[in-house]
């Protein structure tokens, strides 16, 4: 069975790291980006071979919002995860219908733990 493929998206290198590591210890295959173009230009190539989406919320001079947004205009039902330390309040009228929201700083558990409760609830595993 392939492992499911989950795209990693913030411009803090370390936090990056440690939610790749984490994922990657839980059994995913992990791709991780640092700006949102990048990001979009990973998803536009994965497609719907991509299986979860975690992102933070300010990137750059980017937006989360906007790289769920876009996700879910290629696939509709991916499931996303999105990290912030400041814009949780924003999440209920800028999220992505079923998503999660983590607020940082976080333990990584809760980021797989997200993740994992989004593909369960949200496509069946085959």
């Amino acid at each position: 069975m392939d492992k499911l493929t989950v795209l990693v998206i913030d411009d803090e290198h370390l936090i990056a790291l440690l939610v790749e590591t984490a994922l990657v210890e839980a059994g995913f295959a992990v791709v991780v980006e640092h700006d949102v173009a990048s990001g979009i230009a990973r998803i536009e190539t994965l497609g719907p071979r991509l299986s979860a989406l975690v992102t933070d919320i300010r990137i750059g001079s980017g937006s989360g919002w906007d790289v769920a947004r876009h996700a879910r205009g290629v696939t509709h039902d991916l499931p996303v995860v999105y990290m912030s330390a400041d814009s949780v309040r924003e999440w209920a009228i800028r999220g992505v219908p079923e998503s999660v929201m983590i607020q940082k700083p976080f333990a990584v558990a809760q980021i797989v733990a997200a993740v994992t409760t989004l593909l369960n609830s949200c496509r069946p595993l085959v």
